[in-house]
């Protein structure tokens, strides 16, 4: 099963081996005691968890002194994807064939940016569409369709 990257451990806190971490998914799941961090040395389970300013401070199984804590500074922190049929996750949409509801095909999903007010698809050639537009995935991973405003496809869509 691929991981995602949901985050990043920052500076150890305090003597007791605990870890700031900037966590980038907002699945409460992640940042919940028993959510399983995995980093290149290991798999460590959440022990505890609070907020502090803009980052989390994070107790993790294993991790018990100030020494352990910073060998894990600027670590990645993956996690498993979460099984939740009612969400759109930006990876499952990656080589995905986008067409409009009347069947036109507009090519295939490139990459995923991150941006504030929607998530964008980039299209292989180069057009951006806000996922918001994103109308029916029940064919991924093959097809993805999006019902977008009149002129935010450009162009010629891709021969069949």
């Amino acid at each position: 099963m691929n991981q995602l990257e949901i985050g990043r451990i920052g500076k150890a806190h305090g003597l007791r081996g605990e870890v700031t971490a900037v966590i980038s998914s907002d699945r409460p799941e992640r940042t919940a005691p028993g959510a399983v961090w995995i980093l290149d040395s290991g798999s460590y389970t959440v022990r505890s968890i609070r907020p502090f300013q803009t980052k989390w401070i994070a107790a993790l199984d294993g991790v018990d002194d100030r020494g352990a804590a910073e060998a894990l500074t600027g670590s990645v922190i993956l996690g498993d994807p979460i099984d939740d049929d009612d969400a759109l996750w930006a990876h499952e949409l990656l080589g995905a064939t986008v067409v409009t509801p009347d069947g036109t095909e507009w090519g295939t999903v490139a990459a995923i940016y991150p941006n504030p007010a929607s998530d964008l698809i980039e299209l292989s050639d180069g057009t951006l569409i806000p996922t918001v537009f994103v109308t029916d995935q029940s064919g991924l991973p093959d097809r993805v369709v999006v019902d977008p405003p009149e002129g935010l496809l450009q162009g010629e869509p891709e021969e069949a």
